[in-house]
């Protein structure tokens, strides 16, 4: 394992507070963006968009991609990343690294798995999203690799965790994207074998903790909440319910027994947190005491699609039908059947709309603003799309089968 020297204490200010770091108000640094959201302060993000008509419509550059993955773009600075992976066995690990303007590639950096890289066909090892800390790229990837690069694409530490777990594994791939916070950084590793979660040192990548986790496949993101007794918790999500861990410690600090989703992941809101379980269940936290449900409602159950919450509203994607219900109480307040066969990759708002993005590549901008959601524009690529986008710079990020896609307003 390479290591590196202490991370300095203090980093420049350049906007919003992350969790352990700090990234600019415009950056797009995890898994559905600043604090997992799924929502951006853009406004001037594009209604329309084509690359299927002649001339495109809003296409700002695209790129064709050295590999496959399913793993979702992030933007830091001026820079945006994506892992891929290549070769007769997926076993050839990547992190590419373009110019935002541009599009050009600034630099590669290559890896070779020291796991098992199969994985179910649809998907490939550069699975799970990685995660910046405004300082660091953090990377995780099917074959339990994990490594932590600079911006300039510096190798800080590498390790391969299925050398230490050899049986973590499962047939259809890893997939859970990594969390980070306070200098810990969380990987969720859970399968039906060997399943377990650990949290690493950011700074040279050993072990703070590790704890078993229930054996049975889970593809869902961890959380990290700040609780009302201003500690740091990470929620971990399973088919066998959901378990909160201090994240310092590793210490158990609650467990909600009601099964959770295998794909979907859950959401905090204030301080609630919206489960995939019973269809969306709303926990309330209070320390020192049970989890409390404020609502469930079975009518809106989730498939892989992350929901979103937003202004007292939470949307899910049901299906193929978008729909929407009040934050306080779950009551389904209307619906949306959307153009698609099916969504992998979790809607994502700005100014207003949120913006879907099925499978067979078809995208659907809605206006939520009003009484009823209400179509506004469409987009139309004419590639798989499976991870769900960015949104930075009033720019959208989509990484597609093949290709890495800025979509952004053409004047």
């Amino acid at each position: 394992m390479n290591h590196r020297g202490l991370v300095a204490l203090m980093v420049a200010a350049c906007g919003a507070l992350f969790f352990g770091g700090r990234v600019c108000g415009d950056d797009w640094p995890r898994f559905r963006g600043p604090d997992g959201t799924g929502v951006a302060e853009a406004s001037r993000l594009p209604t329309r968009w084509s690359n299927v008509s002649r001339p495109p419509v809003n296409i700002a550059w695209k790129v064709r991609l050295p590999g496959r993955g399913c793993s979702c773009p992030l933007v830091v600075g001026d820079r945006v990343f994506v892992t891929c992976s290549s070769g007769y066995r997926q076993d050839h690990l990547s992190l590419q690294c373009y110019d935002v303007e541009s599009g050009k590639r600034v630099w590669q950096r290559s890896l070779w798995a020291t796991g098992r890289t199969m994985t179910h066909p649809t998907i490939a090892p550069a699975a799970p999203t990685p995660v910046s800390d405004g300082q660091y790229i953090y990377l995780l990837y099917s074959s339990n690799d994990v490594a932590c690069f600079d911006l300039d694409g510096n190798l800080q530490w590498l390790r391969g965790l299925m050398m230490e777990y050899p049986n973590a594994s499962n047939s259809l791939g890893m997939a859970s994207s990594l969390v980070v916070a306070d200098g810990i950084l969380v990987a969720k590793l859970e399968n039906d074998s060997q399943s377990l979660a650990i949290a690493l040192h950011t700074s040279d990548g050993t072990t703070v903790w590790s704890v078993e986790r229930p054996p049975i496949a889970s593809w869902s993101t961890p959380v990290i909440r700040l609780a009302q007794d201003d500690k740091k918790e990470v929620v971990l999500e399973s088919p066998r319910g959901f378990t909160a861990y201090d994240l310092k410690t590793g210490k158990v600090r609650w467990r909600f027994d009601a099964g959770g989703s295998s794909q979907a992941s859950m959401v905090a809101a204030g301080d609630l947190l919206l489960l995939p379980a019973r269809g969306l269940t709303a926990l309330r936290i209070t320390p020192g005491q049970m989890p409390r449900v404020v609502w469930d409602n079975n009518r809106l159950r989730c498939n892989t699609a992350t929901p979103l919450v937003h202004k007292g509203k939470v949307y899910v994607i049901s299906g193929t039908i978008l729909k929407c219900a009040d934050l306080e109480t779950g009551k389904l307040l209307w619906q949306l059947r959307l153009k698609g066969r099916r969504f992998s990759a979790s809607p994502v708002m700005a100014g207003g709309k949120l913006y879907t993005f099925s499978e067979d590549g078809a995208s659907q901008v809605i206006d939520v603003t009003g009484r009823k959601g209400k179509v506004v524009g469409r987009g139309e690529l004419g590639e798989t799309i499976l991870a769900t986008p960015a949104i930075a710079h009033d720019a959208l990020w989509i990484r597609s089968h093949q290709h890495l896609w800025k979509i952004a307003r053409r004047e």
